[in-house]
Formats: C-alpha cells, sequence, structure tokens
C-alpha cells in the first residue's frame, strides 16, 4: 500500500525529497509527532513533522491560566486513541521521514516510516486503515484506505458517534494529601506527559486521567529558573538532567508510586518501564549537594522483610533478603516513659517491667510481628551540603498478612502517643493524620496511657544465677512437665533467658542433651576464644526461638541456678535441631532422656552431611551386617509415606510421597484461583458431607469436607488431604472450584493404624504413646507396609526412612503399648519379634509395666483390656 506522495517519490527518485532519520521523543497528536535528530556537538535537534494528507482529532486543551475568557477544550472523538495508537508505535523508535511541503509559518508536512528506509510502515497508512485519521482533499492512495475502514466500520467510522472515547481529563485535585494517602502507596498506572526538568513531571494518572504534577523522591536536579521577563536561565547541567530524564520517560507507559505531599506537593517513585527498579536512581549523577545548599531531601524505599526482634515499643530488628540485620523505627510515635524519677532507688530499674505500660507494647508488637514478614517504607532525611550519612525514619510497618499499620494500631490501643511537630516540620509520617484521629479515639475511650484506672505493675522475680530461688522452684517446674515460655535473651546457642508468664519470673536455661561451642567470654585467664560455628549457632537459636513462645521441660539445674531441659517450639526440639543441622554435638548425659534415640539420628544425619562441625568427619569402616530376608509368605512392598496427623486413639493419616508433586501443584493452581476471585464472604451455606475449601489459622485455603453444622459459627470440617479437623465459622468456608475436585485428584490423606498393637485404654498412657508418635514420625517421611485389613483402615508396619527400625516395634520396646497377638501362620515371625520385645520392656519395668504385668490381676480399675 502506497499513498500517492509515495508513489511520486519512488517513481521520480531526482526529484525526491531528502530522507531523513530520527527518534521519535514525542507525539504531539494524532497525525503530529516531534523527531529528534542527531547531536552535532550540542543538544540534538528536533523538528516537529505533520502528517501529510491526514487529519485527526484534536486532544484537549486546558484554559490559559490568568485568561479567564478561555475555557477548557474537551477531546474530540477518537483524538486521544488515534494519539495512544501512535505513542505506542513510534515512541522512542527510529524512523526515516521526508518533508515534502513547508507552510511560511515554517510547519512541515512529510511522511514518516517506521523503519530504515521507505520499505518500513508508512504512519499515515497504518492511522488511516484503523480508521483513527480522515484523508484530506488530494490524498490519493490514502482514499482506498479510508474507503476500507469505512466498509469495516473502525475508529470514527464505528456506530455511535464516539463521545464514549472522549477523557474525562481532571487538572486540578481539591486535596492533594488525601488523594495520595488514598491510593496507600501501591504503584498505579501512568503516562508521563511532560518533564520541567530532571526531577519534575507531569503524569497522566490512568484509568481515571488525574494530570498531576510529581516530584522524584530523594533528589532534586538542577532546574531552569524563570526570569523577570519571562525566560527562562538553565542552572548548570541542568539541560542534561532534563534530556537524561526526558529520553527515559516522555510518553512511556510506567508505573507511579505517590508516597507523600508535604506542602501541597507530590512526591512520588517513578517505576521504570524496562528496569524492575525504582526510576529516580538514574539521575544521582547530577552531583545532588551541588545544587541546594542546605535543603533537606526525601527518598522512600518499599522493603519486605521478617521481623526477628522487638526492641522496644517503636523498634524492631529484621532480617533483610541479603541477611543482614537492621534495626527500624516506627515514625512519629513516641513509647510509654516514665514520668518524674525512679522512686525506688534501692531498686534496679528495668524499663521493661518498671515504665508503666511498656511491656503491654513490647508484648503487642511482639504478638503482631515477630516471624512475621512485614513490608516497610524507610525514609531518608538528609542535608545536601553537609550530610553524608542520611538518617533513617520508617513511616508504618504492617504484617503482610493482615495489612495493619502497626504505629497506628499501637496509638489506638494507647500504647504509645503521637509526636507533635512545628508547623514547617515534614519530617512526620505519611500517615500522620491516620495517627492523631487514633490517639484521638483512645484517648476518648480512655484506652492504655490515656486510662484513669490505676497503673499496671509487673512485679517479675529474676532468679538467674540465684541460686537459693531456683532451688525452690526446680521442683514445681519438675512437676509441671511443659510450661510455657517467652525466649527474652539469646546469651549463645544452647544458653537462653525466659521469661515464665505463669510464675511471672525470669530464669537462665541451659539446653539438654547436647554439647554446643562456646563463644568468646571473659574468663580469669583472659579472654577465651570462640570456639568454631558457636556464632552460626546463637544465630540459628536466635531464628528459630528469640520472644517466641515456647515450651520447656526443666529436668534438672546446675550449681549456678541455671535450668537444665529441653525447649520447644512448633513441635521442634532446638536441642535436636541443633544437632541435625550440624552445630551441636550429642552429650553422654542425654541417654538418660527420651530423646536420646532422636539425637542419635539426628546426629547421623548431620555426620553424613559432613558440614560445620562434621566438616572434617572421617567415618570408621562397618561391618556389613546381613538383614534376616522375611519369610516368602508375608509381603513386604514398604512404599514411601509423609505423615500428616496422629489421633489420639493412635491412628494416623499419611500421604503417599509419589502424589506430593500433584498435590502441590493442585494447591498452587487453587490459590491463584482463588487470589484472582477471592469468595465472598459468608456466601456458603455448609451442610454435612459438603466438600469445600476452609481457610486455616494459617491463613491459606486448603480442600476440606464438612462433618458437622453445630451452628454458623461453629462447623466442624475434616481436611481431606491432611488428615486433620478443625471447627471453623462458616465465614472461613466457601465452595470448591470444580477444577480441583476429588475427581481431579482424590483425597490425599488416608488413615491407617498400626499393626500388631493395642493400644492402652487408660488414658494417661494412651497420651503418652501418642506423644511418642508425635515426635518421632508426624511431619516425617517414614515406608509404609500394609500387613492386614481391619473395620475401620488398614493395619499397617511403619518404618523409619533412615533407619530402617520399626516404629510400632519401638513403642512396644518403650512399654508404651502392648502387642495385639495374630493368629495368621505367615505373620507369626513378626508377632514373636514383637512379643519379644514387649516381654523386654516389661523385664525393665518401662511406663505401662512399671508395676509389672498388671494383666494376671484381671483389673479391671487400672484401665487395660486383654
Amino acid at each position: 500500500m502506497a499513498s500517492a506522495v509515495t508513489a511520486q517519490v519512488q517513481s521520480n527518485p531526482a526529484s525526491a525529497p531528502q530522507l531523513q532519520r530520527g527518534i521519535v521523543k514525542m507525539v504531539l497528536s494524532g497525525c503530529a509527532v516531534i523527531v529528534r535528530g542527531q547531536p552535532r556537538g550540542g543538544p540534538p535537534p528536533e523538528r516537529q513533522i505533520n502528517l501529510s494528507n491526514i487529519r485527526a482529532g484534536a486532544l484537549a486543551r486546558r484554559a490559559v491560566q490568568g485568561q479567564p475568557d478561555t475555557k477548557d477544550t474537551p477531546d474530540e472523538p477518537w483524538a486521544f486513541q488515534a494519539r495512544e495508537f501512535l505513542r505506542k508505535k513510534v515512541i522512542g523508535k527510529e524512523v526515516y521521514f521526508t518533508v515534502e511541503n513547508k507552510t511560511p509559518q515554517g510547519r512541515e508536512y512529510g511522511i514518516v516510516f517506521l523503519g530504515k528506509d521507505t520499505s518500513g510502515e508508512n504512519i499515515a497508512e497504518s492511522l488511516v486503515a484503523e480508521g483513527l485519521a480522515t484523508v484530506q482533499p488530494g490524498g490519493g492512495g490514502l482514499c482506498d484506505l479510508e474507503d476500507q475502514a469505512k466498509a469495516a466500520k473502525k475508529g470514527q467510522w464505528s456506530e455511535g458517534g464516539g463521545s464514549h472515547t472522549i477523557r474525562d481529563l481532571k487538572y486540578t485535585i481539591e486535596n492533594p494529601r488525601n488523594f495520595v494517602d488514598s491510593l496507600h502507596q501501591k504503584p498505579v498506572n501512568a503516562i508521563i506527559e511532560h518533564v520541567r526538568d530532571g526531577s519534575m513531571l507531569r503524569a497522566l494518572l490512568l484509568p481515571d486521567y488525574y494530570l498531576v504534577t510529581v516530584m522524584l523522591s530523594g533528589i532534586k536536579c538542577p532546574t531552569f529558573k524563570r526570569e523577570a521577563d519571562g525566560s527562562e536561565t538553565p542552572e548548570p547541567f541542568a539541560a542534561e538532567a532534563k534530556f537524561f530524564t526526558e529520553s527515559r520517560l516522555l510518553q512511556r507507559d510506567v508505573q507511579i508510586i505517590l508516597e507523600s505531599c508535604p506542602n501541597q506537593v507530590i512526591l512520588g517513585t517513578i517505576l521504570h518501564p524496562v528496569r524492575s527498579n525504582t526510576y529516580f536512581t538514574y539521575c544521582t549523577q547530577w552531583k545532588l549537594h551541588e545544587y541546594d545548599s542546605g535543603q533537606k531531601h526525601e527518598a522512600q524505599h518499599n522493603f519486605k522483610s521478617r521481623v526477628m526482634q522487638v526492641v522496644n515499643a517503636d523498634a524492631i530488628v529484621v532480617k533483610l533478603n541479603s541477611g543482614e540485620y537492621k534495626t527500624i523505627h516506627l515514625s512519629s510515635i513516641r513509647p510509654p516513659r516514665l514520668e518524674g524519677e525512679n522512686k525506688d532507688k534501692d531498686k534496679r530499674f528495668r524499663p521493661l517491667y518498671d515504665i508503666p505500660y511498656m511491656f503491654e507494647a513490647r508484648e503487642f508488637l511482639r504478638k503482631k510481628l515477630i516471624g512475621k514478614k512485614v513490608r516497610y517504607v524507610q525514609v531518608f532525611w538528609f542535608d545536601c551540603l553537609t550530610s553524608t550519612v542520611p538518617r533513617l525514619f520508617i513511616l508504618y510497618c504492617v504484617p503482610l498478612s493482615c495489612g495493619i499499620n502497626i504505629a497506628e494500631a499501637l496509638v489506638s490501643k494507647g500504647l504509645a502517643t503521637v509526636i507533635r511537630y512545628r508547623q514547617d516540620d515534614d519530617q512526620r509520617s505519611s500517615h500522620y493524620d491516620e495517627l492523631l484521629a487514633a490517639e484521638a479515639r483512645a484517648i476518648k475511650n480512655g484506652k492504655g496511657l490515656h486510662s484513669k484506672k490505676e497503673v499496671p505493675i509487673h512485679r517479675v522475680a529474676d532468679i538467674s544465677g540465684e541460686t537459693q530461688k531456683a532451688k525452690q522452684f526446680l521442683p514445681f517446674l519438675q512437676r509441671a512437665g511443659r510450661s510455657e515460655a517467652v525466649v527474652e535473651y539469646v546469651f549463645s546457642g544452647s544458653r537462653l533467658k525466659l521469661y515464665m508468664p505463669k510464675e511471672t519470673c525470669l530464669i537462665t536455661f541451659l539446653l539438654a542433651g547436647i554439647e554446643c561451642p562456646r563463644g568468646s567470654r571473659n574468663m580469669p585467664g583472659g579472654m577465651q576464644v570462640a570456639e568454631p560455628y558457636s556464632d552460626e549457632a546463637t544465630i540459628f537459636t536466635k531464628e528459630l526461638v528469640l520472644q517466641r513462645e515456647v515450651e520447656v521441660e526443666v529436668e534438672s539445674m546446675d550449681k549456678a541456678g541455671n535450668f537444665i531441659g529441653w525447649l520447644h517450639i512448633e513441635g521442634v526440639n532446638l536441642s535436636v535441631a541443633l544437632v541435625d543441622n550440624a552445630l551441636s554435638k550429642v552429650h553422654f548425659t542425654a541417654e538418660r532422656s527420651s530423646y536420646y534415640k532422636t539425637l542419635l539420628s539426628a546426629e547421623e544425619t548431620a555426620r553424613q552431611s559432613k558440614e560445620k562441625l562434621w566438616a572434617n568427619y572421617e567415618e570408621k569402616p562397618k561391618e556389613e551386617v546381613a538383614q534376616l530376608t522375611e519369610e516368602k509368605e508375608r509381603v513386604a512392598k514398604y512404599r514411601a509415606v509423609y505423615v500428616t496427623e496422629i489421633t489420639d486413639g493412635l491412628h494416623f493419616y499419611a500421604q503417599d510421597v509419589e502424589t506430593g508433586t500433584k498435590l502441590e501443584s493442585l494447591m498452587e493452581s487453587m490459590r491463584g484461583e482463588i487470589a484472582a476471585q477471592p469468595p465472598v464472604e459468608g456466601s456458603f451455606a455448609p451442610r454435612r458431607g459438603d466438600f469445600c475449601i476452609a481457610k486455616f489459622a494459617d491463613g491459606e485455603w486448603y480442600r476440606a469436607r464438612v462433618e458437622r453444622v453445630e451452628s454458623p459459627a461453629k462447623v466442624h470440617v475434616f481436611y481431606i488431604d491432611y488428615g486433620n479437623r478443625e471447627i471453623l465459622s462458616s465465614t472461613r468456608l466457601a465452595a470448591l472450584p470444580p477444577a480441583f475436585s476429588t475427581r481431579t485428584l482424590p483425597p490425599q490423606a488416608t488413615e491407617y493404624t498400626f499393626a500388631f498393637i493395642q493400644v492402652p485404654q487408660d488414658e494417661d498412657a494412651r497420651t503418652d504413646a501418642v506423644d511418642s508418635m508425635v515426635r518421632d514420625i508426624q511431619n516425617t517421611q517414614c515406608l509404609l507396609n500394609v500387613e492386614y485389613s481391619g473395620a475401620v483402615c488398614p493395619h499397617v508396619t511403619l518404618q523409619f526412612t533412615d533407619s530402617k527400625d520399626d516404629v510400632g516395634l519401638g513403642l512396644v520396646k518403650e512399654g508404651l503399648v502392648m502387642v495385639d497377638v495374630r493368629k495368621e501362620k505367615h505373620l507369626q515371625k513378626m508377632v514373636t519379634e514383637y512379643l519379644n520385645g514387649q516381654e523386654s520392656a516389661k523385664s525393665a519395668r518401662l511406663n505401662i509395666w512399671r508395676y509389672g504385668d498388671f494383666r494376671d490381676d484381671d483389673a479391671d480399675e487400672f484401665g487395660y483390656r486383654r
């Protein structure tokens, strides 16, 4: 397709206009572009080229400021669409063009080709073919294209007149601060319409067509000073900075994060359309300190990190993706502080417990944040002349799972106050108004610091190193079994300070059963050098348990008043975890513990890895032990399973490892669909037997089956892929999407029970057996073989993956269960082995056999049956 002008150029080369090359800087309208030529020792020359023989609609124009006679002019129909078509096609692209005609006023008309010569796409033809431009008289071959567009009813030739294509442009914003806050610092799609200087831009926000002026956060480029006569004088490097920004952003599709609005000036970060990092880093080369003496500037970055520690009521420690730790502060709030002097001069002052509401504020943050991923914004304020290291403030810190502004929540509960600033001081949180409103609510409701009630007093006894006090507490803690505690401080990998809430005391706690590398410390003979991997062990313990709620079993104490025992966090034994990660070795004192077998297994795994403490370990040759072969009659086809749940009746649920990847893929796809189309809360009416999806305590959705409905607030569900049960409100249930039904993938959790085992009827004895199973096999991979069927579920034997030891036989040998004697001939070898294990447990008086063989008395009061 060639227009008449194009044909003339090609048929008469001698009279053809000169072909010129350039880069499209800007699209003025659907039929006019500004082309930037090749630089020749200075700024590149620019020319406006109007496309010959066509006309596109005129874009909207704002009334001239200061001239009341002028009015805003809206878009003509299809004008913006023509501009957008052309912009997306040519902006920043190399084009070749010819100038065919030049008016006395200097306006140039010509043909623009997208490419390296006249064989490229003719832009005017493309516009006409899409119905976005009309052909002027004398258009030649363009008329044929116009006729085709009319026949196809494209663009301007479509039905309806095009009123829907006219933009509702908004040139002003009544309350810029509220507008910025309403966006919640989320990226907004935009087009950069104008570049004032290197750091000041005019953007069109989509899809609502707000025209806003944005100053880039954190920098100030040299600018153009306006003189009295209306002319502009550039500061040094102002032109270079403007060109740098223009060449990368002008009329590009970008995303903008509007961050704050001090003094009615909108500050923001522009995300480059090609690069994923923030755009303003490009402009730092313009030597910020040379241009604005003494003025302070702001730069903001969004971060996502995991909270490792709460320092006090307005400071937390986070771990960055790089592994570095950083202390950050909540902006514009002040934590509780002591009014007047400390009256008790003889008592050691402890701010956490002695400052009113400091403990409550710390606990609020700890329970909300510790161990969770959060999003926060850091703000740098610095003096352009004198400061080389920026000062750090934190605007807000919100857990990703719930989206709460932590500073605002803290203030609303009366656990912090809002800092008052001078009128001209802009060093405040971008959520400052919300903080003031939250404080007003707290004052009105008399919460926390604003309460007229008596100040809470925390009488916490610190018995760390107090041998006599520790001796008094020891029997009580030993009888208590597992006690709740909060890890207040980590001295080393195996030495911690714990706060016991029920006992309201602080204790020093040493992990039992392990030998952990010691760090450097002052000794009478001088500084003791740290042992290898002591720092790594300390960091491991800190990241796992610091300021977490844990359970401890106290076994004994040392002569210094330190308690010794086992620490558990979310089912993980910290001693075992340190050994398993090659950061500790098993100590001989663990032989008396019920965790000895687990510790040895973990140590063997770590030893085989030959990492950290075992890096130089050389395994001693072992004699091969011939394994007894099973009788031919018994079929032993062990398969890998993953144990997910253990019931109080010693049944367990397991997933086949072979289908694990299918389940992971299904869950990922299902959660992606749910995230794209969230279910409407309360729309699902649960009925017994229905399959559904349920939101578990971790905030994720899982497949489930309704087992019983007591009320809308109490619905009993069974998680079909994991085997656990939960009572939920119906608002946390939704219909199961058909694509993820049990036809797509059957329920993955299968119920089993142990073969050759009789479960104790006594509740305490049964609890001991269940606890042992939970410690040994829950959430672990094992080997399973079906021995015989049962009325409820298959009876199986289970083996540890590494040692191949029989789990059920281990329970028998520990005296936790009895043997269920089977009569089948092909099972007699297994039954004999189990009976031998039971006899050894009886001889050692272990657990249920500690009072002898109670079955001889037929005493039903013991709670056992033959």
